[in-house]
Formats: C-alpha cells, structure tokens, sequence
C-alpha cells in the first residue's frame, strides 16, 4: 500500500486536522514548560516520558523552530516557547472558561478544579471541608497539590491558591479560609529536661532551633517574631532542617528542639501537654489563610461549590 492510503482512498490532512493538532500538543508542551521537567510533567499527564519527548519534538518538527532548550539537569523554554506560554496560554485559558460556562448550563457542575496549597493547609482545613461536599457532586474532581512555594497559580494552571493574606497579590479575588493565626515557639517536655527554657533573643539563638527551607529562594525561613511593637527576624539554626510543616511538628515532639509554627497547626499537642510554648511575648499574628484566584477567571459553578465549601464560616 503506498504511503498516504488506506484501503485506497487518500489521507488528506488539512489546516484543521494540523491546528488541532498542534494545540493538543501545545497543551502538553505548556505542561513540560511550567514544570520545567518531563519526569514531573509526565507523571502529571500519566504519560511516559518517552512518549512525551516524541510529542515535543514532533511539535517542533512541525513549527520548525525549537520550544525547550534541554540539559542533563533541567528543561527551560526558548525564547519561542517562553512567547506560546505568555500569548497563547491566557488565550487557552480563556476558552477554557467559556467552555466551564457552557458546562454550566446543564444540570450538573462538571470539570477539574486544582488547589495548591501546604500540605498542612490540605489536610486540617481544605480536605475536612471539601470531603464532605464531594459526594453530592460526582462529575466535579478536585486535584490537590502540596506545595510551599509562591505559585503563579495562572502560569502553572491552577484554580485556586492558598496562601496568608499578606502573600496575595492585588490582581486576585481572595476568600478568606481562617482568622488571623497567632504564632507560637514551642518544644517537648523532653527537650526542657536538659535545657532551659530562653526568655530572650539571645537566648533564643543558643537552642537548637528545628528550621524549614523555602522552596521559593532556598535559604532558611527567618521566624517572624515580634516584641512590644518591633518586629524581628531571628536567623536561628539547629541541626534538622525541613521542607514541610508536618515533619517540623513530629521533630518538635520528639525532642529534637524547639519550632516555631503557628497555634493551629499545635493547639492540640499544647493543649494535651505534648509540647510547651515558651517566649509567648514574642508572638506574632500572620493574616489568615486565604484561597485566590485569578480576577479574570470564570467563575463556573464548579469553582463557586469548591469556594463556597473551604471559605471560613463566622
């Protein structure tokens, strides 16, 4: 059989069949470009990552000009890709939406909505929230992602993002999730049995302090402290540090040192005598915990059920 048949007739592919192409392809390069990783992105389409390394190379075949520029060790965009993810992505994006709005037309609330917030976050307010609200509504799905970095939620195709107040940028609509939440420095009984209790600054920095890194810029995250009107960022270290706040509270209550988190994510080890707060004259309030979107996101009914059931409730 001689190329381009079959059964004898003629393949002929058009401008649509290629454009249709090409934007489901698209889809799939935004993917790799904002996770800036094939290993990340293909487990996230639940491809493999061969099969995805075909896709972008036939992409770029057919564009001719190269999207990713690729090393042993990372995957960025090319001035071409970096130019599809600002212009075309929003405009994707946009369908997107006008989609979400003809959907809502029908009976049922339909689509995906994913939420990137700190796995605490997920799993003491927004799961207890949501858990209950999914059942009535079969076709609507929720993805949750735990991440501690300042995500552009518009860039990497999220709904929704769960941050303190303060880290909200202006452009977004935000929903406030709790109160304001009062930070604590707290340690375990054990860990007082052979050290004293600081009462000062500069008995702080002697302790073995349990310290968390940023996964925005690196470097360990200062504990916001404040004193009689004056705010403080206290450089302290120890010999454990973390990337998540659940692991900071198991460190806590194993001895390891003190931690400085906020009361809700201890009130309960506090209230049991699990762990003892020390220097509370050195709290600090954080702004609640708020979700946000972009302004100019459609607000399907599914995002309105998914808002309606997180935000905080007087």
């Amino acid at each position: 059989m001689a190329p381009g048949h079959q059964g004898g007739a003629p393949v002929t592919v058009t401008k649509t069949h290629m454009a249709r192409d090409n934007i489901n392809d698209i889809l799939i390069f935004f993917e790799v470009a904002r996770e800036r990783s094939f290993t990340r992105a293909a487990a996230k389409l639940g491809m493999t990552q061969s099969a995805l390394s075909h896709i972008i190379r036939a992409l770029e075949a057919r564009l001719g000009v190269r999207l990713l520029n690729r090393t042993t060790r990372s995957v960025s965009p090319t001035e071409a890709g970096e130019r599809l993810l600002q212009n075309v992505a929003p405009r994707l994006e946009e369908i997107d939406a006008e989609i979400a709005a003809v959907s809502d037309l029908g009976d049922k609330p339909i689509g995906t909505i994913r939420i990137t917030a700190i796995d605490h976050v997920i799993d003491t307010v927004l799961w207890p929230r949501l858990s209950p609200v999914l059942p009535q509504y079969p076709d609507l799905h929720v993805e949750l992602h735990a991440d501690y970095r300042l995500t552009d939620i518009a860039a990497e195709g999220y709904d929704i993002g769960v941050r303190y107040g303060d880290q909200v940028e202006n452009d977004m609509i935000a929903v406030r999730l709790t109160p304001d939440l009062r930070t604590v420095i707290v340690g375990a009984p054990s860990y007082f049995a052979w050290h004293q209790q600081p009462s000062t600054l500069a008995e702080l920095m002697k302790h073995n302090c349990i310290t968390l890194r940023l996964a925005t810029r690196g470097g360990l995250y200062a504990w916001e402290l404040e004193h009689e009107g004056r705010k403080v960022e206290a450089r302290v270290r120890g010999q454990t540090v973390f990337s998540n706040v659940s692991q900071m509270v198991n460190a806590a209550l194993s001895g390891n040192g003190l931690a400085f988190l906020t009361e809700d994510v201890v009130g309960e080890h506090l209230a049991a005598g699990r762990l003892v707060s020390v220097m509370p004259e050195w709290a600090s309030i954080f702004p609640g915990l708020h979700a946000y979107y972009p302004s100019r996101r459609h607000a399907s009914r599914a995002l309105g059920i998914i808002i309606d059931a997180i935000k905080y409730k007087t």
